[in-house]
């Protein structure tokens, strides 16, 4: 069953959206998209509140999750988190079969 996990990264003064740049631009969110079981790892801006960063990642089953957590890249996405003064939230969803919302979504 996969896992997506929702983590709302906020700061002051743009830091949330230079922390994403950053992961981006060092190549530690690549790293992430390559590690075995990763299906998704993606930094979204909200509309409505500049100071967030909505980072959705994805991944194939509780084991390959562990495994990122173990990976050294944490240690970096960490000091990356301090250099820029951020709070983070997360909202954790498991994938179901046949949610029933089939008749809403437009294809």
């Amino acid at each position: 069953m996969s896992i997506t996990i929702h983590l709302y990264y906020t700061g002051k003064n743009g830091n949330a959206a230079k922390f994403a740049e950053e992961m981006e631009a060092s190549g530690i969110a690549a790293k992430i998209r390559a590690e075995e079981g990763n299906l998704r790892y993606d930094y979204f801006l909200p509309v409505h509140d500049k100071e967030t960063v909505l980072l959705i990642d994805s991944w194939a089953n509780q084991e390959a999750l562990e495994m990122h957590h173990a990976s050294p890249m944490m240690k970096e996405i960490a000091a990356l988190r301090e250099k820029y003064d951020l709070h983070m939230k997360v909202e954790r969803y498991t994938a179901t079969e046949n949610g029933g919302d089939e008749s809403f979504i437009r294809k």
